[in-house]
């Protein structure tokens, strides 16, 4: 892996939302003793008009890391026992992440699956956002660190870029604002993207 394309992937990262989250696709993140090579993302903006976004309201404690700079980890706890990811995008002081929502497990497949004990078909390891984390051993620990050198946790770029072409967009998942918002990517065909299931609200 060249510096050359490690400072494009520090760039594209510090660049527009949705052209950072379609850059992510075929990337590889790595915990664990695990590696994942990311087929779905999920693009969410700040307090510009994205009410989906945990920054909507403004900076907190829980969302400051989505403040900037770009390259951090933004690792939330959600429905009480699941952790998800997202890579902090844009510009420092104007919050932006894309949340990974599925890969392949391309190394350490053993080990993934010692951690998802109850998946039968390894590309189901890593498909959806609390799996892909569950695979890698992300939780807690993970908020706030620098995903572009050398520390626990480790993104970096695919050996090939993505055709356009081979990227699809959609809604996105299990958010109660801005759901049909086409700010989910994917690799197109590939079996590990998860299953979309539009949000239905709750009857009172």
């Amino acid at each position: 892996m060249g510096e050359g394309t490690e400072m494009e992937l520090a760039t594209m990262l510090a660049g527009p939302l949705l052209p950072a989250a379609r850059g992510l696709l075929n990337c590889t993140l790595t915990a664990g003793g695990v590696t994942v090579r990311l087929t779905e993302v999920e693009a969410y903006a700040g307090t510009a008009g994205d009410p989906a976004s945990h920054a909507h309201r403004g900076r907190t404690p829980r969302n400051s890391v989505m403040f900037g700079p770009a390259g951090y980890a933004y690792v939330y706890f959600t429905y009480g026992m699941y952790w998800c990811m997202n890579v902090v995008t844009g510009q420092e002081g104007e919050a932006s992440a894309v949340l990974l929502r599925a890969g392949e497990v391309v190394d350490g497949l053993d080990l993934a699956r010692s951690r998802r004990t109850a998946v039968r078909r390894d590309l189901d390891l890593a498909r959806g956002p609390a799996r892909l984390c569950a695979a890698l051993g992300v939780g807690r620990a993970a908020y706030g660190l620098f995903l572009l050198g050398d520390g626990p946790v480790r993104l970096a770029p695919p050996a090939e870029p993505v055709p356009p072409a081979a990227i699809a967009a959609g809604p996105r998942v299990g958010v109660t604002s801005a759901h049909d918002r086409p700010w989910r990517f994917w690799l197109d065909g590939d079996p590990t993207v998860s299953v979309y299931r539009r949000h239905t609200p709750r009857k009172a």
